[in-house]
This record gives structure tokens, sequence and C-alpha cells, in this order.
């Protein structure tokens, strides 16, 4: 049984913008949509199914023949014939092949040589023209190799192979011919290249001869090596010599520093002679020997005699030798001073050679480099030149045929099974996108949600639609119908908590919303359930309650109102239900100000203090007219019944928006006339109808 929102009876406050939530889209709200558009989708899926099938039986077969062609770098080929392809390292090297490929693309679908095989086939062909060719050529590169694929399409198929043969064909003698008058313009610029590199090299190799001759430099490389190895030698010699001189000025220095009365025997050159040692050490004996004589002897013993006169010898020799050393050391000082000065004069001198040796190498090896760049330059181009003579002679190419085309045995277009696939699937997007935009352009209320979530009010409850004609419910029974007349009743009671009769309006936006049999059915149902009721039909432009009742419409509450007659006239009493109501009666030609007028004041004060525990008043569409408004002021709540899919979300709003301006204590929305089988999984979901339709 659906659940009441609303519990207590406070005053019913519009919705405000804030209080008004985002739907939250599910799944299976997409699927609702789907299904409720279900027969348009359908009648879309086949147009399309049909119109791409149809489509496709109605055009032409066409066949597709191929070629696959080899193209090879004309870069690769050239530089591997020069011998530096293969052994040229990558980093010395490289060029983007993208380039190139792409340039033979375009010429395989170029106009030059779509003319060469329009103008070749026009023989056996004649239809066929250039432009044709042109527009039916495709080429397809196959990935990661140097293959490629190229296509023509026809509606004949030995047309397709024939024609895609004679382009490759083409295509080859077309490079092959290119080739060979590139490799003779080629040779001819060689030819002459090589006649002017060779009068350079013989003008550059003239002039390297004449500049030796000038500058007498016939050997200037040995010659400099030469001096270069002479200057080496000399500066080691000059550097030796000039350490010497200080060494021996350093041992020349000292000996002068000591003076006449100093001895010479203690400088270190001097001290190590062995010779001075040897008489140093005679001296010294000879004195210790006559230190002994002296001891037993007189000064003029002949032995002391003896022995002076050979200490006075060898004291002779010992100042000899010094001398000599003396004059040795002052001898080496001068001639290390001489060698010196010697060696430095001829370093000067063979620096100078060298200079000038520099300065004419300078000059010659400017007239060397530009010999040696001429001679290599001529040997390139004459090796280039017999290379491509070779290259030329071998009618090599860089393009061939690999795979010929073959007539093609089944047309690839029309694709039947592509196209009723493909058919299918557009149809089905289209039929889901045409679904859902449908769903998303219709703002009708249809779900509860949309009335909780759109219009802000409780929901009562929601009625299903009844086939044919039936306005009266069978309350006795377990139908879809009875069941949501008797929910809405309980919300109803659950709502109403005040004391004295509840005065329930049930009105709606517009009309044929079904708001009269909503009112009638829920005045029964209120009745079958033991409360004395009032059914008042205040809908006296259209009254309807006394067809639906199968009652006497002659007196009601327009006569009532215009003082024709008296309340109890104008009320009847069913027998089975414990059930009055109130008809609209004759027309009246001022509905509003009856119901604006005070005999309805004291009819409303009468019937909400008398022996009624319901009073359910059916009243014309709000947008319609004023009289809704009007009759509200005295209700205790009001019944919105919205027709399911048939209400606009704005104008469901707007009626919503003048009813809160009487401020009743609550207004509760009843989705009406709804389609249960068409939603029936989101109703069995929320709101249990699947099991109330087991259980029937």
């Amino acid at each position: 049984m659906p659940t009441n929102d609303l519990l207590t009876p406070t005053r019913y406050e519009p919705p405000s913008l804030a209080t008004v939530k985002p739907a939250e889209v599910h799944v299976l709200d997409r699927a609702q949509a789907i299904y409720r558009y279900r027969y348009v989708a359908a009648a879309v899926f086949v147009v399309i199914l049909a119109g791409s099938t149809l489509y496709t039986y109605s055009q032409t077969p066409l066949y597709r023949a191929s070629v696959r062609l080899l193209i090879e770098l004309e870069d690769e080929r050239s530089l591997a014939v020069e011998g530096v392809g293969p052994t040229t390292r990558a980093v010395d090297y490289y060029q983007d092949p993208e380039p190139y490929f792409q340039t033979q693309y375009r010429i395989l679908t170029g106009r030059d040589l779509a003319q060469r095989v329009a103008t070749r086939l026009a023989r056996n062909r004649p239809g066929i023209a250039e432009d044709t060719v042109l527009s039916r050529v495709s080429v397809e590169p196959v990935r990661a190799s140097h293959l490629v694929d190229v296509s023509f399409v026809s509606t004949a198929p030995d047309l397709a192979a024939e024609t895609i043969n004679a382009l490759a064909e083409e295509y080859v003698t077309q490079n092959l011919d290119l080739r060979r008058q590139n490799m003779a313009r080629s040779l001819t610029w060689l030819s002459d290249e090589l006649v002017r590199q060779k009068h350079l090299v013989e003008s550059s190799e003239r002039a390297m001869a004449q500049y030796r001759e000038d500058q007498d430099a016939l050997s200037l490389e040995d010659r400099q090596n030469i001096v270069i190895a002479r200057l080496n030698q000399l500066n080691e010699a000059a550097t030796r010599a000039r350490t010497n001189r200080a060494q021996k000025e350093s041992l020349y220095r000292r000996l002068e520093s000591l003076g006449r009365s100093a001895s010479p025997d203690t400088i270190p050159g001097i001290l190590q002679n062995s010779y001075i040692q040897t008489l140093k050490a005679q001296v010294g004996e000879l004195e210790r020997r006559r230190a002994l004589l002296s001891e037993r002897y007189g000064e003029k013993h002949p032995e002391i005699l003896t022995v002076n006169a050979s200490i006075e010898d060898a004291n002779r020799q010992l100042r000899l030798e010094l001398a000599k050393a003396v004059d040795a050391i002052r001898h080496d000082y001068e001639s290390a001073m001489l060698e010196e000065r010697t060696l430095a004069s001829a370093l000067d001198e063979q620096k100078e050679l060298a200079t000038d040796l520099d300065r004419k190498s300078v000059a010659y090896t400017v007239l060397q480099r530009d010999a040696e760049s001429n001679r290599e330059l001529y040997q390139t181009l004459l090796r280039r030149e017999k290379e491509l003579q070779v290259l030329a002679n071998s009618r090599g190419n860089n393009v061939r045929i690999v795979e010929r085309a073959t007539m093609p045995g089944a047309p690839f277009s029309p694709n039947l099974r592509r196209a009723v696939i493909l058919g299918g699937l557009v149809g089905v997007l289209m039929a889901l996108g045409l679904s859902l935009g449908l769903d998303h352009i219709n703002d009708t209320i249809r779900t509860p949600d949309d009335v909780s979530r759109r219009l802000a009010l409780p929901f009562l409850g929601l009625i299903p639609a009844v086939r044919g004609h039936q306005d009266r419910p069978v309350l006795s029974g377990s139908s879809e119908f009875s069941e949501a007349i008797r929910a809405l009743r309980t919300s109803l009671a659950l709502s109403h908590r005040s004391t004295g009769s509840a005065i329930v309006v049930v009105t709606s936006a517009q009309p044929l919303e079904g708001k009269t049999t909503t009112a009638c059915n829920l005045a029964l149902a209120l009745a079958y359930g033991g409360a004395r009721v009032l059914l008042i039909d205040a809908d006296m432009r259209r009254p309807g309650i006394h067809a639906g009742l199968g009652l006497d419409n002659a007196r009601g509450l327009a006569d009532l109102l215009s003082d024709q007659a008296v309340l109890t006239g104008t009320v009847q009493r069913l027998a089975e239900p414990n059930l009055w109501v109130m008809t609209a009666g004759a027309t009246p030609s001022n509905p509003s100000e009856l119901l604006a007028s005070g005999k309805m004041d004291a009819l409303m004060r009468q019937v909400q203090n008398g022996p009624f525990d319901w009073v359910v008043i059916d009243t014309p569409p709000v947008l319609a007219v004023t009289d809704a408004s009007i009759v509200t002021r005295w209700a205790s709540g009001v019944a919105f019944v919205v027709g399911s899919e048939m209400t606009r979300s704005r104008l469901a709003e707007r009626a919503v928006e003048i009813l809160s301006a009487a401020r009743p204590n609550f207004i509760g929305a009843v989705l009406n006339r709804v389609d249960v089988s068409r939603n029936r999984y989101y109703y069995a979901q929320h709101y249990g109808y699947g099991y109330l339709e087991a259980a029937g």
C-alpha cells in the first residue's frame, strides 16, 4: 500500500526553488522511457533498417583490384653504389624516408600517370577517361615495410584488374625513364665538372711547385723537421750550460769570498781532492814525528833537520796543489760562461731560422691543402662518374611489381551484411535516442516522483487507469483500482486529525484529468469504510457527479444558493453505502458569485458542524475558473488530482500556486489514470502493484 508523506495537518506553504530536488536518473527510468515509446522506436528502427537495405540493393556492384608494389629509397641505392651507404655510420647520414614515399604516393594518384594509363587503355577501352582513372585509384601503404597496395574500383571486374595492372606498369616504366634522365643529366654534369676540377688540380700543384722554387724550400717538410729537431737540441744544451755555469759560478764566488788569509782547502771541490788530502795527511804525520824527536833531541839534531826539510817540502807541494785547484775552479767557471754564451747565440740563430721556416710553411700549407682538396674532389667525381655509368648500364630500378592484380571474383560493394548490421545499429541508436529525446521533452507529470520533485506536494496515492467506462469502484473486490481508492482513503484519514467534519476539496489543474470520478470513488470508499459522507458537486458549469452515480440533477447546489430550494430538498442519499450526495443542480449564469456568497458560507459552517464525518466537494479545474480557489478557503485539505502523462509541469505548478493562496491546511496530490501496464516494473518496485496483480 502506498505510504503517506503527510501525517500532520500543517498549513501548506508553496514550494520554493530550494525545495525542488533534481531527479535521480536510474537506468530503469530510461528503460521505462524506451518501453513507453516502444512503438515509435520500433517504427524508427524498421524504417532505418529497411531504408539501408533498400539503398544497398539499389547500389551498383563495384569491384576492386589491387596490385602490390615495392618502392625502395632512391638515396639508399645511390649511397650503396658509392660505397658509403652500408659502411657509413648512422650518425654520419640520416634521411627521413617519409617525404620520399609521400611523393611517390602522390605520383601514383597523380594526373600525369592517369593520363598515360588512359592513353594506353584507349585502344581497347574507349570509355576510359583520365578523370575516371584519377578518381578511382587509391593507395594503401603496408605498415612497417616498403610495400604499397594500389587499388582501382570499377563496375567491371576485368576492367578493374586491367586498369590497375596498366597503372603499375606505367608507374614502373615512368620511374625508370626518370632515373635514366636523371643519370644522363648527372653524367653530363660530372663530365663538365671533371674537366674543370682537373684544371684546378693542375693549377694548385703548379702553385706549390713554384712556391718551393721561389722560397728555396724544395724539401720544406723535411727541413722543417730538421730545424725543429736542432732547435730542441740547442735548447736542451743551453739549459744544461746555464745549470753548469751556475754551479761553477757558485763555487768560484765562494772561493773569492775566503780572502787571502783563509785556506782554500775548505772549499768542497778542494776538500774532495784526494791528492791534497794525502799531502795534508803527510804533513801531519811529519809534524807528529818532529814533535816526538824534539823531546829527545835539540833543534840542530840531524834527524830534526831532516824532518823539518821534509815538512817544508810537503807544505810546498800542498801549496802548489792548492794553487792548481784554485786555478782549476776559476778556469772551469770561465769555460762554463763561454759555453753558455756560445750556446745562447746558436739558439737565437736557430730560433730565427725556425721562425722564417714557419712563415714559409704557413703559405705552403695553404697551397698544399688547396691542392689536396682539389685532388680529393677530382677523385670523388671521377669515381662517381664511373659508378653512375655502371648503374645506368645496369638498367636498375628502385620500383618493381611484387604482386600483379587478378580479376576480383565478387564485388566489395554493396556489402549487404555490413549494410544490415550498420543499418540495424543506426536504427537502434536512433530509436533509443528518439525515445529518450521524447521522454526528455515530455514535461508532463507521470510518476509519484514527479509529484514530489516538481510540485513539492505530499503524495496521497495513485489511481490506475480503468479500461472502458467503469467509474464506480468494486470495493468488495481486490482489483488495483479498488485498492488504490482504499489507499487514497487511508491517506486522507491519516492526514485529518482535527475535530468536526473534514472538508476535502477535489480539483485539478485542467479538465479531463478525472477529478469528478476521483471525488465520487473517494466518497464511496469513505462511506463503505463506515464514515458518514456528504458529496457536493460544486462544479456547476459542467456537473458530472449525478451521471457517475446515476442520480437526478433536478435540484442541487445551484438551486440552494439561489434560494430556489432548501437543504433537505437538494441532498440525496444512496441506500447501500452511508453516503449523501448534493448534485450541482441547474446550471446558473453566475457560479463564481454563488460560491462566494454568504449562503455558501452558511452552508459550509452548517456541514462543518453537522452530522457528517467527511465532506467531499468536487470543484471545477483551477486554471479554468476561480471556483476552486473560492471553495478552498473552507477546506480542511485539498486533493489535487493530476492526470498521469496529461498535465504539464508548469500548468500544475501554476494551479498549486493558486490553491496555496487560499492557505488550506494541506494540499495533497493524487496521480490519476496511471497506466500501470506501461510502467509495471516501476510501480511494482515502489508501490506493490505486481503483488496486487498476482493476488488478483
